[in-house]
């Protein structure tokens, strides 16, 4: 890498500073009611700068996603085979989430906002499936079947569904625990799935 190309990428601290003041506009004005400019004159950058880090405004929430993929990816190829295949994914799921960095309540915020936005729910779909898509990957290397086939995918499928039916019951109690959420809802999966 050259010093440029190091020099122009985005670093994680800078992303994470400029997602806290936009989370803070955010709880103040409402997600629709911020503009860039002025999570830019927050975050002392320019909106020119803003658009380096972020391909929209949209993108805020989510973060160094990529990084927190890259990071998932290897919690489950690190992961011993001789676990339950749900029982790895709920704890690479808990890894995933960003609770332990964001805390508690800014968490919550950014998961209410994610998924009871409209106009963030096209990019949640596309997050969920690079997601899925990591998730289906580590299931067939678990299952010695092509990715493409029926049982990972169904995997990768379920695994999404338990967690944001774990993440939906979090939100509507504020005293649940999501950790326990998260592995109650992939211990019902695996379950389903053996019973089946």
């Amino acid at each position: 890498m050259t010093r440029a190309t190091s020099a122009a990428r985005p670093t994680a601290q800078s992303i994470e500073a400029i997602e806290k003041v936009a989370l803070e506009l955010f709880r103040e004005r409402g997600f629709e009611e911020t503009p860039v400019e002025d999570i830019a004159a927050a975050a002392g950058i320019s909106r020119r700068t803003f658009f380096r880090y972020f391909g929209s405004k949209n993108d805020i929430l989510f973060g160094n996603f990529e990084l927190l993929l890259d990071d998932l990816e290897q919690s489950l190829a690190s992961a011993p085979d001789d676990r339950p295949m749900f029982d790895v994914i709920a704890d690479a799921t808990m890894q995933f989430n960003r609770v332990h960095t964001d805390g508690q309540v800014a968490h919550r915020e950014r998961m209410e906002l994610i998924l009871h936005t409209p106009a963030l729910r096209a990019n949640a779909a596309l997050r969920n499936a690079e997601w899925l898509a990591v998730v289906a990957r580590y299931a067939a290397r678990r299952m010695r079947r092509p990715v493409d086939e029926l049982g990972p995918q169904l995997v990768g499928h379920i695994a999404l569904g338990a967690a944001s039916a774990a993440y939906e019951q979090w939100l509507r109690d504020e005293s649940s625990d999501l950790d326990e959420l998260v592995h109650r809802a992939f211990r019902m999966a695996q379950s389903l799935t053996e019973d089946g």
